[in-house]
């Protein structure tokens, strides 16, 4: 590991002696990019989706969450609110916690350990992103350790060509503010640089019990590039600086059915001390030589770091136990599932069990746990990449070799904490010790290489490819918390080929039509005896691309011999933190549909529109003996948490200097667990955004934004542990000033 990690370092250093560049940073970006562009994503065989800044200023949104709608086949499981630790699926993989998907910023893994530990507690910014990409089908082979959905790449702001800034700020209700900034140049001599912060402050839409309104966030972000760039060099290198911090007052407490019904911004007072503060910081540094007019090798260093630290409640004992497996089997999940259903647990009775929610009814000392997520995360390696264009006879080739060796780690040293509930107030009764909630590191070493080309011969374009991961896997537990005495541990190797082959035909210069198949991997976890999630993957479908509309349809399956579950503590259910599950043959199947047009495109009036629609049928395939994490299979249950109908409709007019959108959402109903009973479902939900801007000067924009227009409140998630809402109606005014 050492002798590599210097490589990259020198490899840095040699970078840095050499220098320069002989073009803008439009042609370094594409190291950055994977579509490229809206255009370029018509070209690509298989499904490919590229959101601009124009897109992005419509609305000027914050949340990843409504963004990432514009794109087919995405499904979200809603969470806080604001998208702070999304929970993304693409084509029916698992939604929680984006874990299951490849995350890039920048063209480089973005989860603080990606192989090790996925879930992504740490979400780039995207208000500050300059755009954002999605690619599916068997494209996606390129990336990894995530393929049979496919990729989120979120690309930062580039270093700009000429000397300039911007300026945005905006206020709202719930003293909501943001403020983006950034400033930058690139001279004469070849140097770039680009200095950018992103501030983002709330108090929340939720009201806790006897805690007062503040259920918000605060965030800063810092990021600073620098590039050196000489006209007429083949060599050019590129460094990037980012930093980000977060104190958020979230929590995985939601509601019961009833007290939903009643208030559903309401959080009960149990949750009053929950509190997330976060750090990460990214180190980029970027290489590239132009060996020849037609070959180009690019070396990419890059080292993430995070830490956070989780104060939350987590469970109920009524005898105040402080047995950490009992506080596992009545947690805030379980008291609220037995509410709902009028039951008792653990010897109390439900309305017993509705005054501690209530804070009504004092509890023993000991019996309501918090604990102390503390952990720490790091992402390194390097990455890099071969690329020759040219031609074979009839055909042209664009050939990509690339290779990645990776490192990451999640360390965890926890706390539970014991507290009682005193006349609605949480009273300290013991502290805990050091490492009780867990004392452990999980590590992985990766190497993944791929080649990939890209052949068109007359009107045909094809793009056979391979990828192989070879992953070692190894988690220890220790004892006596900090002093960490050895416990146990267990490891895990996987390698495994994906192979995949796209196909694209030129019908006309309007039509396309588009196929592919490719082998689809998922990461496994270091949990014995659980195998990695593979599935076999096809797309088949059209493009039109006329002067007025475009639009696209593309059918897809995802045929698994083997679908993971894994236990985590968002996954709200009664498992044990760190376990997985084979949930063994399972068919996701589906079709996308995109179309855009302007309704008036001879007039001095513009009215686009835009339409995405997706149909997901997933399934378990095979019966299932009953799990603590998707409950007891039947063959033909859904996979939880993907809706069989999404539709976004979104139609603006636009005049001279002033815009105006509507954008239209609707969610099927999901299913939280394989069993779907009464109280493992959410509600379908329709919502209204809506958004104007006005151009005062060249310089000066002013806009507004209404979210959830209409106010409507449903039921979008029920875990970690109960009910949580949309965001409220929420009224937002800014404006952007360049220079």
């Amino acid at each position: 590991m050492e002798r590599i990690t210097g490589f990259i370092v020198a490899l840095t250093l040699v970078s840095v002696s050499v220098f320069a560049n002989d073009e803008n940073e439009e042609s370094f970006i594409e190291e950055v990019r994977i579509v490229g562009n809206k255009e370029d994503a018509q070209q690509i065989a298989g499904s490919a989706h590229f959101i601009g800044p124009e897109e992005l200023e419509k609305f000027n949104y914050s949340d990843i969450q409504r963004i990432s709608r514009e794109v087919p086949g995405v499904s979200i499981q809603l969470e806080d609110g604001y998208g702070l630790r999304p929970n993304i699926s693409i084509r029916g993989v698992a939604t929680e916690r984006s874990s299951r998907i490849t995350l890039l910023e920048d063209n480089v893994l973005i989860a603080p350990a990606p192989y090790s530990a996925p879930s992504a507690y740490y979400f780039p910014t995207a208000g500050r992103m300059h755009a954002f990409e999605v690619l599916k089908g068997p494209a996606s082979i390129t990336q990894g350790p995530y393929t049979i959905g496919g990729t989120l790449n979120m690309l930062s702001t580039p270093i700009p060509e000429k000397k300039g800034g911007m300026v945005m700020a905006e206020g709202g209700e719930d003293s909501t503010y943001r403020v983006h900034a950034l400033y930058g140049d690139t001279l004469d001599n070849g140097v770039g640089f680009l200095v950018e912060t992103h501030q983002w402050g709330s108090n929340g839409f939720q009201n806790i019990d006897r805690g007062g309104s503040d259920s918000g966030l605060e965030i800063q972000d810092y990021t600073v590039k620098l590039r050196y760039a000489p006209e007429g060099s083949r060599h050019k290198v590129n460094f990037k600086f980012q930093y980000a911090d977060q104190d958020s007052e979230q929590s995985y407490l939601g509601l019961s059915d009833a007290d939903f019904a009643s208030n559903a911004n309401r959080r009960y007072g149990l949750s009053v001390l929950d509190n997330i503060q976060t750090e990460h910081f990214q180190y980029i540094g970027r290489y590239q030589f132009e060996i020849s007019d037609s070959m180009t090798f690019t070396a990419t260093g890059y080292n993430n770091e995070h830490s956070r630290s989780w104060f939350k409640t987590e469970g109920l004992d009524a005898d105040g136990s402080t047995d950490a497996q009992d506080f596992d089997r009545t947690s805030w999940f379980n008291v609220i599932q037995a509410v709902n259903s009028g039951s008792s647990l653990d010897g109390l009775s439900t309305a017993q069990l509705q005054g501690i929610l209530d804070g009504t009814l004092d509890t023993a000392p000991g019996s309501i746990q918090l604990r102390a997520n503390d952990r720490e995360y790091y992402s390194r390696g390097g990455q890099f990449k071969l690329a020759w264009d040219g031609e074979i006879g009839e055909t042209s080739h664009s050939l990509e070799v690339g290779l990645r060796y990776h490192w990451d780690e999640e360390d965890r040293l926890q706390r539970n904490s014991t507290y009682s509930q005193q006349g609605g107030t949480l009273v300290l009764d013991d502290l805990g010790e050091l490492g009780n909630a867990g004392n452990r590191i999980q590590e992985a070493e990766a190497l993944a290489i791929h080649v990939y080309d890209r052949i068109e011969w007359g009107n045909w374009t094809f793009t056979p490819g391979i990828r192989y991961e070879d992953i070692d896997q190894k988690r220890t537990r220790f004892r006596d918390g900090a002093t960490r005495t050895f416990r146990d541990d267990r490891e895990n190797k996987t390698k495994v080929w994906l192979p995949g082959m796209g196909v694209l035909y030129q019908l006309s210069d309007e039509w396309q039509i588009l196929a592919g198949a490719h082998k689809g991997f998922s990461a496994p976890s270091n949990s014995p005896g659980v195998r990695e999630e593979k599935a076999i993957n096809y797309e088949f479908g059209f493009r039109y691309q006329g002067s007025n509309l475009r639009g696209e349809v593309i059918g897809f399956i995802s045929d698994y011999d083997n679908i993971l579950g894994e236990c985590t503590a968002s996954s709200g259910t009664g498992c044990t933190i760190g376990d997985a599950f084979n949930g063994d043959a399972a068919t996701v199947q589906g079709v996308e549909m995109l179309f855009a047009a302007d309704l008036t495109p001879a007039s001095e009036w513009n009215v686009p529109v835009s339409l995405t629609y997706t149909y997901i049928d997933a399934e378990f395939d095979t019966d299932i003996a009953d799990t603590d994490f998707f409950g007891d299979v039947t063959k033909g249950d859904p996979i939880p948490y993907i809706p069989d109908h999404q539709l976004r409709f979104t139609v603006g007019v636009e005049h001279s200097s002033w815009g105006a959108y509507l954008n239209a959402n609707y969610v099927d109903e999901v299913c939280v667990r394989a069993s779907c009973d009464a109280f493992e479902q959410t509600d379908d939900t329709f919502t209204l955004d809506l958004t104007g801007n006005y151009q005062f000067s060249e310089n000066i924009n002013f806009f507004g934004r209404i979210e959830n227009l209409t106010d409507a409140e449903d039921i979008l998630g029920r875990q970690p542990y109960g009910a949580r809402p949309n965001k409220d109606r929420t009224a937002t005014i800014g404006a952007r000033y360049t220079f």
